[in-house]
C-alpha cells in the first residue's frame, strides 16, 4: 500500500470518526461515546506475562506508532496491562507506572481517548489457574480483593490528575467465578468485583471522582451480561459509566483455524444468516444499554489474519458499523497483525479496506 493509498485512507476515516461537536469538559458517558468514534487495542504487548512488553514478539511502544493509529483515524486507544505479574506484595513499581502513564500521555496528546485496564496476566482475579490457586479455583479470593483495591488504588492514585480523556476499566475477560455455587452467586461476584473498582477509584479523589469508568459484563459476552441474571454496579456519580463487552462471534470463523471436536471451522462470513446473527446480538445489547441508560464500550472484536481477506473485509465492516450505528464504540483487538508496529505503521490490506468501507458509508 503506497503512501497516498494510506493518506486517503486516513483522510476518509476522519471524517468518519470525528464526531459532532461536543465540549470535553466534564463528559458524561454518552457525550463520551461519540467522540471515541472507533478504536484499537495496543495487544500483546503491556499485557505480556513473559518480558513486559517484548515478550511476546513485539516491540517496545512508541511515540510514533501512537501518533500514526491518530493518523489513520482512531479515535480511542485501549492499553491492556499486566500488573500483577510484575507487582511485588501488592506493589506496582515505579517504572511500571511510568512507562504506562507515558504511553496514556502519548495517547491523549495526539487527541485520543485512552482506556487503562487491568488485564489478564496468570488468572489471579477469578482463580482460573487451578494449579496456582487449588483451594480458591474459579472464585474472588480474600487475596484477589486485596490485591484488587491495592492495584486500582494505586493506579487511581496515579493518573488521578488526568483529564477526562483518560478511562480506566475494571477487568478483562477473567469474570466467571463458576465456582461461587450457582450462577446468580457468580453473577453476584461480578457485580462485587466492579462495584470494587468504581468505590475504589472514587475514593482517590482529584479527577477520579467524575472519571468515566468502564464495568465489566459478565464473561463479556453479550448473551450473558443481557441475561437476567446480571446486575449492574451502583455509582455516586451520575451518567459515568459504560459497560464493556467482547464481540468475536462467531469463533469457529473469527478465532478458529481448524476443526475441533466441538465444531468445524468457518472459512467464510458473510451469509444472510451471519449477519442476522450478528444484529440480533447488537439489538440485545442496545436494549441493554438503553434499559439502564450506558453506553457499551466493545473493547475487543477481531478476526484472525488466517482466513480470507474478502471475509474479514466483511466482518469487520459489520461489526464496526454495528456498533457505530448504536453509539457504541468498536475497538479492534489488534496485536501487531493488522496495524504494522514497525515504521510506517501500516495497516493491512483488510484493514484499509475496512477503514475505507467506514469511511465511504458514512458520508
Amino acid at each position: 500500500m503506497n503512501k497516498r493509498c494510506l493518506g486517503s485512507i486516513a483522510a476518509l476515516v476522519m471524517s468518519l470518526l470525528l464526531s459532532p461537536a461536543v465540549s470535553a469538559d466534564d463528559l458524561d458517558a454518552w457525550s463520551a461515546a461519540k467522540l471515541m468514534g472507533t478504536g484499537v487495542n495496543i495487544g500483546n504487548t503491556l499485557e505480556n506475562t513473559a518480558t513486559w512488553e517484548t515478550g511476546w514478539g513485539n516491540p517496545r511502544i512508541t511515540k510514533e506508532l501512537v501518533e500514526s493509529l491518530a493518523r489513520l483515524g482512531f479515535k480511542t486507544v485501549r492499553v491492556p496491562v499486566a500488573w500483577d505479574t510484575y507487582a511485588r506484595d501488592g506493589r506496582i513499581a515505579d517504572d511500571k507506572l511510568a512507562r504506562v502513564g507515558e504511553v496514556v500521555d502519548w495517547i491523549t496528546a495526539a487527541g485520543m481517548f485512552c482506556v487503562v485496564n487491568i488485564h489478564w496476566d496468570g488468572g489471579w482475579i477469578d482463580s482460573s489457574a487451578r494449579e496456582r490457586f487449588p483451594k480458591t479455583y474459579a472464585t474472588f479470593s480474600p487475596e484477589a480483593e486485596r490485591k484488587f483495591t491495592s492495584y486500582w488504588t494505586q493506579i487511581a492514585n496515579y493518573f488521578a490528575g488526568r483529564g477526562d480523556h483518560v478511562l480506566f476499566e475494571a477487568l478483562n475477560e477473567e469474570t466467571n467465578f463458576e465456582n461461587a455455587g450457582s450462577t446468580k452467586k457468580a453473577h453476584a461476584t461480578l457485580t462485587h468485583v466492579n462495584q470494587l473498582f468504581i468505590d475504589t477509584v472514587r475514593k482517590t479523589g482529584g479527577n477520579n471522582a467524575k472519571r468515566l469508568l468502564i464495568v465489566t459484563g459478565y464473561s463479556t459476552d453479550i448473551t450473558k451480561t443481557t441475561s437476567g441474571d446480571y446486575v449492574l454496579p451502583s455509582d455516586t456519580v451520575p451518567h459515568r459509566l459504560l459497560i464493556s463487552v467482547h464481540y468475536y462471534t462467531p469463533w469457529q470463523f473469527a478465532g478458529m483455524t481448524k476443526d475441533e471436536s466441538w465444531g468445524k471451522m468457518l472459512p467464510t462470513w458473510g451469509s444472510k444468516s451471519d449477519v442476522a446473527e450478528l444484529n440480533r446480538l447488537f439489538d440485545a445489547m442496545e436494549e441493554f444499554c438503553k434499559r439502564y441508560d450506558l453506553p457499551a464500550f466493545i473493547g475487543e472484536f477481531g478476526v484472525t489474519d488466517k482466513k480470507e481477506t474478502p471475509s474479514r473485509v466483511r466482518w469487520m465492516t459489520a461489526v464496526a458499523e454495528a456498533a457505530l450505528s448504536r453509539k457504541m464504540i468498536p475497538v479492534l483487538w489488534d496485536t501487531g497483525g493488522d496495524i504494522s508496529r514497525k515504521p510506517p505503521y501500516a495497516p493491512s490490506a483488510a484493514l484499509g479496506e475496512v477503514l475505507r468501507k467506514l469511511a465511504i458509508n458514512a458520508q
